[in-house]
């Protein structure tokens, strides 16, 4: 039997955010930027309630993201409507891969071992009224 474990992150989706760096004295430090640590923490917990007590997986695994981006405040009634039709799609930062980026380092030690056993990705990018992430991780068996 596969083995798949299903959550959702509320809220607006978070970009990765390209590690910073700072000089303290002699020395060079490298960090990871505050809003890209409190949204990874959010997609660890809500992992973490999923998962239960199952131990992480070390098999290949096949992941699904649906991205649900807030649509614009300025958007027309119409315009609005579109987003929601899916007639207009969001082109707009932050991009997916940026988004998955950080929902995949996050689930690494919950949900699996490590993203390298990511053989399989799905990722979508849709304007929604309630902005958040929802997320599907299944083995992938042969």
């Amino acid at each position: 039997m596969t083995f798949a474990v299903t959550f959702t992150v509320d809220g607006n989706p978070v970009a990765k955010g390209r590690p910073r760096f700072a000089k303290r004295g002699k020395f060079v430090q490298t960090y990871t930027p505050q809003k890209t640590k409190d949204y990874e923490s959010l997609v660890m917990d809500a992992a973490s309630d999923a998962m239960g007590v199952t131990e992480p997986l070390d098999t290949p695994i096949k992941i699904f993201i649906y991205i649900r981006m807030p649509i614009p405040a300025s958007f027309s009634k119409k315009k609005r409507q579109d987003c929601l039709d899916s007639l207009i799609m969001p082109t707009k930062k932050p991009d997916w891969d940026n988004i998955a980026k950080a929902i995949t380092d996050a689930l690494n030690g919950i949900v699996y071992v490590d993203d390298c056993q990511i053989v399989d990705a799905h990722v979508t990018k849709r304007y929604s009224d309630v902005a958040g992430v929802d997320v599907i991780v299944m083995e992938e068996l042969p």
